[in-house]
C-alpha cells in the first residue's frame, strides 16, 4: 500500500510568515526614513561648512579680502596657477541641489574697491558678506539651515531668515 506523502508548507503557514514580515517592515520603516532625513541634514550641514570654508579660502587667496558672490564663481577654478574650484562639482551650481536640500547664495553688497579677482569675477563683482540658506525638499528633512560670513549656522523649522550680518530672526545656532 502506498500513502501519499505532500511535502511544503500549507496555505496559513505562508500566510502566517508573509504577515510576520509586515509586521517587522512596519516596525523598522519609520526608523529608516527618520535616519534618512537624519543623514540629509547632516549632508546640509556639512555642506554649509564646505561653503564657509570655501569662501575664507577664497577671500585669502583669490578675492583680495572679498567674497564670491555666487555659487557658481566660488566653484570655477583659479586662472593663474590652476588647479581646482574653491568648493566641489556637488555644490557648484546656483542653487545646487544636494542629499535633498536646495542649497543657495544670497550675495551681500558689492565689495567697495575690490579688485578683479583670480578666476575671473569682475572688478567691484566680489561682495563683502554673503548668505547661504539650505531649504529640504520633499523627504529631505524638518529643519532648515543658514549660514554667512560669520561661520556660524543657524537652523530652524521655517526657513532660516537671510541676514548678511549676526543671527537670523528665530533660528539658533547648531550645538
Amino acid at each position: 500500500m502506498r500513502t501519499n506523502t505532500n511535502k511544503g508548507f500549507t496555505l496559513i503557514e505562508l500566510l502566517i510568515v508573509v504577515a510576520i514580515i509586515g509586521i517587522i517592515a512596519a516596525i523598522a520603516v519609520p526608523g529608516l526614513l527618520r535616519a534618512r532625513m537624519s543623514g540629509n541634514e547632516a549632508s546640509a550641514i556639512g555642506s554649509m561648512r564646505a561653503i564657509n570654508s570655501s569662501q575664507s579660502t577664497y577671500a585669502a587667496s583669490c578675492g583680495s579680502g572679498f567674497y564670491a558672490p555666487t555659487l557658481v564663481s566660488l566653484g570655477t577654478a583659479p586662472t593663474v596657477g590652476g588647479g581646482d574650484g574653491f568648493v566641489g562639482t556637488d555644490l557648484n551650481t546656483d542653487p545646487s541641489v544636494k542629499s535633498s536640500y536646495t542649497i543657495a547664495m544670497t550675495a551681500g553688497a558689492a565689495g567697495a574697491g575690490a579688485p578683479a579677482s583670480c578666476n575671473g569675477v569682475a572688478a567691484g563683482a566680489s561682495v563683502s558678506t554673503y548668505f547661504v540658506g539650505a531649504a529640504p525638499t520633499s523627504g529631505g528633512g524638518v529643519r532648515f539651515f543658514g549660514t554667512n560670513q560669520g561661520g556660524t549656522i543657524y537652523h530652524n523649522t521655517a526657513a532660516v531668515a537671510v541676514t548678511q550680518n549676526g543671527a537670523p530672526a528665530g533660528s539658533n545656532p547648531l550645538q
